[in-house]
């Protein structure tokens, strides 16, 4: 029986997933997904339960599990900083002169998490 063939259709993204799709505040919804993921991030480091979390946080556990699983649209970018400096992580905001002025200006969460054994700080 002969195989058949499918056009697969593919393009080159613009490497923020939430642009591609079409969202209407797209940078925001990165910088969200990815505070959502240093959250993930810190609880895992102490090992905490979505319970323990939930109560360092000052919330109760199922919203602990939907910014977990990313059900970010309840959750502003104010109240997931707030989460992240109530779970002990320090916050830096810098604000730089934008640099083409071809592009459109960008929003980005750059994530640090000390390793275990050095000290030293790496991406997370």
């Amino acid at each position: 029986m002969a195989k058949k063939q499918e056009n697969t259709e593919a393009f080159v993204g613009s490497g923020n997933v939430f642009e591609d799709l079409g969202y209407s505040n797209p940078e925001e919804s990165q910088a969200k997904a990815d505070l959502s993921r240093q959250i993930h991030q810190v609880i895992q480091n102490r090992k905490l339960t979505q319970k323990e979390a939930a109560e360092v946080m000052g919330i109760d556990q199922p919203k602990v599990s939907d910014i977990i699983r990313g059900k970010l649209s309840k959750y502003t970018l104010d109240r997931l900083i707030r989460f992240l400096r109530l779970l002990g992580r320090d916050i830096e905001i810098r604000v730089k002169k934008h640099s083409k002025r071809s592009e459109p200006t960008s929003l980005q969460v750059i994530g640090v998490e000390p390793t275990r054994s050095s000290g030293k700080r790496v991406s997370a």
